[in-house]
């Protein structure tokens, strides 16, 4: 079976707010699990590849609706639509909430895919800004980029990891402050 068939039947049981139990996904597909898992790793290497799938979709999104500005308008905007558009998605708030613990590690483990895609987007977009001019960062891009997207991971799950409400509009004021150009 190829490898896109598990893949996206892990995403329509994930979009369907149904827990991505390999299991009962290696007996949907007819297979052993152990083959399952060989084909695939384990179970958060499987959703760590949904999750970025849905991830690069939002980031192209947020971009998308960011055209026309530039410097740290820019960049501010594309972080805020990511957040916003994050937010919104109800698989998300719902793994989130029924696996706070696996959500998280998936997410935002610098061994996972997810928050070291969601770095490097963002280094890349800090470094468009910064060859066109428009933006002159008070560190480098990718110790910017790391920041910027903890300061946003700490906001927008804030629920899971210090019982708080996911909070946009607080992560963008942190954030804008970090990205203003004046001392």
């Amino acid at each position: 079976m190829p490898l896109d068939e598990i893949f996206d039947a892990a995403m329509r049981r994930f979009l369907e707010q149904r827990r991505v139990d390999m299991r009962s996904l290696a007996v949907e597909l007819g297979m052993g699990r152990a083959t399952l898992y060989r084909r695939v790793g384990s179970r958060d290497q499987l959703l760590g590849q949904v999750l970025w799938q849905l991830t690069q979709r939002s980031l192209q999104r947020a971009v998308k609706q960011a055209e026309g500005r530039r410097g740290a308008d820019r960049i501010l905007a594309v972080i805020g639509n990511f957040l916003a558009g994050v937010i919104e998605q109800p698989s998300l708030r719902h793994f989130l909430a029924a696996e706070p613990e696996a959500a998280l590690r998936i997410l935002t483990s610098k061994h996972g895919v997810v928050q070291p895609g969601v770095r490097a987007h963002l280094e890349g977009l800090l470094q468009e800004e910064i060859a066109a001019g428009a933006f002159i960062p008070r560190m480098d891009a990718r110790t910017l980029a790391f920041v910027l997207v903890r300061i946003g991971e700490s906001f927008l799950y804030a629920d899971a990891i210090a019982d708080g409400e996911p909070d946009v509009e607080q992560a963008l004021l942190v954030i804008g402050r970090l990205l203003d150009d004046q001392p």
